[in-house]
């Protein structure tokens, strides 16, 4: 479906987290399965701290759990920084799915 293409060209490209206010499930789950993070700003409000060339590192992945929220480095190009609280949906499967890279590839594993 056009839905599941849609994510394709984020992971080859480096991407590996779509940052947003909410989600459309389909979306959000299309993501899970291309070994995506989709994740949500705990509080709307730091949207607003992201500014063009700023670069977001993703801490917490080393203990990542359900329903454990990540955080996320802002970097500015000024060299400042923010942290902020980002939510996700995942379960235990949708984890491995992550670290495995996509779900195809932990279905391979099995």
């Amino acid at each position: 479906s056009s839905g599941i293409n849609a994510e394709w060209p984020l992971r080859p490209g480096g991407g590996k987290a779509v940052i947003v206010r909410s989600f459309a499930r389909i979306h959000e789950t299309n993501l899970k399965k291309q070994g995506m993070l989709p994740l949500t700003f705990a509080n709307p409000a730091d949207y607003d701290k992201i500014q063009p060339g700023d670069k977001i590192s993703i801490l917490g992945l080393k203990s990542f759990a359900p329903g454990v929220p990540l955080k996320g480095k802002i970097t500015h190009k000024d060299g400042s920084s923010d942290e902020i609280s980002l939510n996700h949906t995942f379960n235990e499967n949708q984890i491995g799915w992550f670290k495995a890279g996509s779900a195809l590839n932990k279905m391979a594993e099995v």
